[in-house]
C-alpha cells in the first residue's frame, strides 16, 4: 500500500487542532477528515471518528498495526509541515 496523495486543510483558529486532511491509498482509496492535533508531545494525528450512541467516539477507519499508522502519520506531518512553511513564505512576501 502507498499513500499516493495528501492534501492538508490548515485551520487558523486558535485550539489544539491544527489541520484536517485527506490521504489517498493506491490512487484508489481515500481517506478524509483525519485531524492534525497538536498534544503536550507535539503534532499527532487522529483517525476519522462518529460519536456512538453511548457518547463515545470511535474511530471509522483506521490502521490495523504500528507500522501502517507511523507511515501514515509520517506522511501527513511531513505534508502538514511543508504546507507550514509555504504558509510562512507567503507572509514573508505579502
Amino acid at each position: 500500500m502507498q499513500i499516493t496523495d495528501v492534501r492538508v486543510r490548515r485551520i487558523e483558529k486558535e485550539g489544539k487542532m491544527k489541520a484536517i486532511v485527506s490521504i489517498t491509498l493506491d490512487n484508489e482509496f481515500v481517506i478524509h477528515d483525519i485531524k492534525v492535533i497538536e498534544g503536550e508531545k507535539g503534532l499527532f494525528i487522529a483517525m476519522p471518528s462518529r460519536k456512538a450512541a453511548d457518547g463515545e467516539y470511535r474511530d471509522i477507519a483506521h490502521p490495523i498495526n504500528s507500522e501502517t499508522r507511523d507511515m501514515i502519520q509520517k506522511a501527513i506531518l511531513t505534508k502538514y509541515e511543508m504546507t507550514a512553511l509555504e504558509s510562512q513564505e507567503d507572509e514573508t512576501y505579502a
